[in-house]
């Protein structure tokens, strides 16, 4: 598993994953950090002799080399996981990428996570603790998780 910056030709493998449409997930992947979990095991190489997703000419992403996502972005001092979605392996390697921004800035992590879903002992394992109940979302219960790196040393 490769976890890299998301790119536009990710946006119809994410959109799969969410059920959102794809205009919506290019939007997110424009306006928030977002990191895919891929298949793919070592970066393609460009002719530039940069390192980019093997489709970086401007196909699509295969549906089924995306195996997770995770949106981020910081406000009012807390770094903020606004979208997620993958299994227990691919939800613990994205979240480094938030988490590991928080510990360096001396941040806390929010992450607002589903009840009915898989994702709760994942987020407790990496260190998140809820603090409270979340927002709906499309008619479901959420409940709000923290990570504070100041509680959470062994990081």
């Amino acid at each position: 598993m490769r976890v890299r910056d998301a790119v536009e030709a990710d946006a119809a493998a994410v959109a799969s994953m969410t059920g959102r449409p794809s205009g919506v997930v290019r939007d997110m992947i424009h306006d928030r950090s977002v990191r895919v979990a891929t298949t793919e095991e070592e970066p393609a190489e460009r002719d530039d002799g940069g390192d980019a997703p093997a489709d970086a000419d401007g196909d699509e992403t295969p549906v089924d080399s995306v195996e997770g996502f995770v949106a981020f972005d910081v406000r009012d001092g807390t770094v903020h996981v606004t979208n997620f979605e993958g299994g227990p392996e691919g939800i613990r390697r994205l979240f480094e990428e938030p988490v590991g921004f928080a510990i360096r800035e001396g941040m806390t992590v929010e992450a607002v996570v589903p009840v009915d879903g898989t994702a709760t002992a994942t987020v407790e394992a990496i260190g998140f603790e809820a603090v409270g109940s979340g927002p709906r979302i499309d008619g479901a219960s959420t409940t709000r998780y923290r990570f504070d790196p100041g509680e959470n040393e062994e990081e």
